[in-house]
């Protein structure tokens, strides 16, 4: 299993100032984020989450491209088989869907995990894209779909203020889109800029990959015809399954198990339905099949995980791997 993370210092404005920022930041989160949980804010694709216990298992979860950011605590993503750990000295960046395991690893009643999510918008980011890189982007070879970086402390700075407007409403509606901005354009002329940049790029591999990847969310219960998805997307079949393999570290055939069997365990969750129509519900015409794969992928089967995640709700309401 792959382990990945950035050095723990952050860069950009002095100790002091990050220091101040970093308490800011955490002071806001636990007024916003009173219990444990995930938190919707009235401004847009922002979300925070609260810990008070590091989770025992992973939730899983299929998460959009996004920038996540810690106050205080640790967190560990898993893709596929590849590890990215992250707190606040690092941020972390989703830049196409992806189905995703994560898990709260540091966290207590006294300084609970203190997370916050901003939803990335691609044609936000291709408009911002033309004014950072007027001459174009420069070239780099395209990674997996979360990378890790040292937490830039101008865009945690922006953060804070952005968390600010979330009380004032009528300053928000005019200043959160300035400020939302602001945080994109720092991101752009970061180390990572060029791996955001390409979550807005029409003509890049990313942009053809994030299309297929909306194709099987959106028709993830129909059969899968590989060659016809990556005519789809304008690629020859073994470059399409390469592309989409190197960027969501899972084949498009493995994707899709990955979305039917969490659709099914939500399906099965939260509407009460049993292993047998939720496993139709989602495609499967064998249901001994989708116990076998349900075991695979999420340790236990579909009746005994639901037994534990419906007991662990009703003790801990513990928080989604959102943010």
């Amino acid at each position: 299993m792959a382990h990945t993370h950035a050095s723990a210092s952050p860069r950009g404005l002095g100790p002091d100032t990050q220091q101040a920022d970093l308490a800011n930041l955490t002071a806001l989160l636990k007024a916003h984020a009173p219990y444990d949980g995930v938190f919707e804010l009235r401004l847009p694709g922002v979300f925070l989450s609260r810990a008070s216990q590091a989770h025992k298992a992973f939730h899983h979860a299929v998460q959009r491209p996004a920038l996540c950011l810690v106050a205080q605590g640790a967190k560990r993503v898993m893709l596929g088989q590849e590890l990215f750990e992250y707190d606040a000295s690092r941020m972390l960046i989703y830049s196409v869907d992806v189905p995703v395991a994560a898990q709260v690893t540091e966290a207590t009643l006294d300084q609970p995990f203190l997370g916050i999510r901003l939803n990335l918008d691609p044609s936000r980011i291709a408009d911002l894209t033309s004014k950072v890189y007027p001459h174009g982007l420069p070239k780099r070879e395209e990674g997996r779909a979360i990378c890790v970086d040292q937490a830039d402390s101008h865009v945690l700075n922006a953060v804070v203020r952005l968390l600010e407007l979330a009380s004032q409403p009528g300053e928000a509606d005019l200043l959160a889109p300035l400020v939302i901005d602001e945080i994109l354009i720092r991101l752009l002329r970061s180390p990572l800029g060029r791996r955001v940049a390409q979550i807005g790029q029409e003509d890049g591999r990313l942009h053809r990959v994030s299309k297929a990847v909306a194709w099987v969310r959106a028709n993830f219960d129909q059969p899968l015809d590989v060659e016809r998805l990556a005519t789809l997307v304008h690629m020859s079949p073994s470059s399409f399954h390469q592309h989409f393999k190197a960027v969501t570290s899972f084949s498009p055939l493995q994707y899709q198990k990955a979305l039917r069997l969490q659709e099914a365990r939500r399906l099965m969750l939260h509407t009460q339905l049993d292993a047998g129509l939720a496993a139709q519900r989602v495609g499967y015409q064998s249901a001994s099949q989708f116990s076998r794969e349900y075991g695979r992928y999420f340790g236990n089967t579909p009746t005994r995980d639901m037994a534990v995640l419906r007991e662990q709700a009703a003790h801990s309401g513990a928080a989604s791997p959102d943010a």
